[in-house]
């Protein structure tokens, strides 16, 4: 039994309002931890030299620092001012950072600079454990690569059929991103070929490990050159990286950006519950701080299923995320939350890779992870940007040892509040604002978010503010509406035409 773990089973006996007298012990375990470079931290002060934090800083074509400019990309994250002077110059580098950190860019701009566009093979390759993630970084990478015209970025990714992915790949990729299982599928059958590779990177690697792929992702390196250029980018650092470092890099430095989120930020709370409490906890702080949207942490699958259903018999329009579900369910699903369709999203942690939304009223720690980087991870989730977040964590008795593993690395005493204290607000929690809509059409019917908008000005007589996202996939198109007109706009787009087409339109909670 390890120092933990002998500690968690003492301190078990502790209430939660007695945590001060052991917060002392717990400091010196910090240097147990330590990086071999630390970053700067994102909650210190910004640095009023903001020329050390430029892009003008580091090695870069007139061509790209112009792009950056116009994305409106001036200053560097900590973890890209760290690690782009070492990976601009060819070497490998791990990086630590949370979501959010800006670790795409940080490896978007050293591999995109050391394409060839007119070389029509593959040049990079970026391994993702999610096919959202590895959607999500493409999107980024095609931004950086407007510097260098004429790049081809493909995805390849489970979920949808092969024969289109052959296709791309046959009219040329010079970075191919995707997830490790799909990769191999394509070299196997010959459809991929990664011996003109210059740049590997492995996103989210800790995900990767969590989810088994270290054979998949093993198979997959060894077709690359072994002179290649490997980035490393992870959230947490079990174990298991180091094992992907000593085969995969070459003498690596590591850079590590601890993220302590500032108090000022981003409220923390720690709520003392029995078991059989858990489920209704949840409903009671969501009616007490009714946050217009909501992220619901669970450990286990089977949680998932309990809080969803818990959350949906209380009339909280909530929907879930886990492992068992379809590429098409995973999609609707992270589709209608990020258009505000949905108050609560309950997931995994696994499952809630690749979920890029900036606007989560409140994270909510149904259970309280093991593993205190997760917990940091799953916090980061709120708070973004210029907003302030709040995180609520419902702890039992025994995941005492947990909080106290949550505290040490933090370097903070939790905040603890009292369920009574949760009292229910005028109006219980909010309805979601918007409602989605799926028209059954996508990009292979050319449809455009501009045809659509067009749709339902011209035959719902609806105008920019009562509409949200649109987001065209291959073969159907989600609209997000205000909810008092979305009827009225489903009723029109099935009696109307979308670019001369009729189209059938459903709402998608109605399925």
């Amino acid at each position: 039994m390890g120092r933990w773990e002998r500690e968690g089973t003492r301190l078990r006996t502790l209430a939660a309002g007695q945590w001060h007298r052991v917060f002392a012990w717990t400091k010196w375990v910090r240097a147990l931890k330590q990086p071999i470079i630390v970053g700067m931290n994102h909650t210190a002060a910004p640095s009023t030299d903001k020329d050390s934090t430029a892009f003008t800083q580091v090695e870069l074509s007139p061509e790209m620092r112009q792009n950056l400019t116009q994305l409106g990309w001036t200053h560097m994250t900590p973890v890209q001012a760290n690690s782009l002077p070492l990976s601009l110059q060819g070497l490998d580098v791990i990086a630590q950072a949370s979501t959010g950190s800006g670790k795409t860019v940080a490896f978007a701009l050293p591999l995109v600079c050391r394409l060839q566009p007119e070389v029509n093979h593959v040049q990079a390759l970026v391994l993702c454990p999610t096919r959202e993630l590895a959607d999500q970084v493409a999107q980024e990478i095609r931004k950086v690569a407007r510097a260098r015209p004429n790049t081809k970025v493909v995805t390849l990714c489970g979920g949808v059929a092969l024969r289109g992915q052959v296709q791309s790949l046959q009219h040329g990729a010079n970075v191919v991103v995707g997830t490790p299982g799909r990769i191999g599928d394509h070299i196997a059958r010959g459809h991929l070929e990664l011996r003109g590779v210059q740049t590997v990177v492995l996103d989210e690697a800790d995900r990767m490990l969590d989810m088994g792929f270290f054979d998949d992702i093993a198979d997959v390196v060894r077709h690359c050159p072994e002179t290649r250029q490997t980035l490393l980018f992870s959230a947490t650092y079990p174990v298991g990286i180091e094992k992907l470092a000593a085969q995969f890099m070459r003498e690596p430095r590591t850079i590590r950006v601890e993220t302590q989120h500032a108090p000022q930020k981003i409220a923390q709370h720690m709520i003392e519950v029995e078991e059989a409490q858990r489920l209704d906890a949840i409903v009671k702080v969501l009616a007490h701080h009714q946050p217009s949207s909501a992220l619901a942490f669970c450990n286990t699958k089977q949680q998932c299923r309990n809080v969803l259903a818990h959350l949906q018999s209380h009339g909280i329009e909530a929907l879930a995320l886990f492992g068992e579900l379809e590429q098409r369910e995973r999609d609707q699903v992270l589709i209608q939350f990020a258009n505000r369709s949905c108050t609560v999203l309950v997931a995994t942690d696994v499952a809630a890779r690749g979920l890029d939304v900036d606007d989560i009223g409140a994270v909510i720690n149904v259970d309280v992870s093991p593993d205190p980087e997760v917990h940091v991870h799953r916090v980061g989730r709120t708070g973004r940007a210029a907003a302030n977040g709040l995180a609520i964590s419902l702890v039992s008795m025994d995941e005492m040892g947990s909080v106290g593993k949550i505290e040490q690395l933090q370097g903070r005493e939790s905040d603890w509040v009292k369920l009574e204290a949760m009292t229910p607000g005028a109006g219980g929690v909010p309805k979601p604002p918007m409602v989605t809509l799926q028209l059954a059409a996508g990009r292979k019917e050319k449809i455009r978010p501009g045809d659509v908008m067009g749709a339902l000005g011209a035959e719902a007589g609806l105008g920019r503010e009562e509409v949200g996202k649109i987001n065209v996939n291959d073969f159907s198109t989600y609209v997000a509406v205000r909810r008092d007109v979305a009827r009225q706009a489903m009723d029109a787009l099935n009696r109307g035409k979308v670019k001369g087409k009729s189209l059938k339109c459903r709402l998608l909670n109605e399925a």
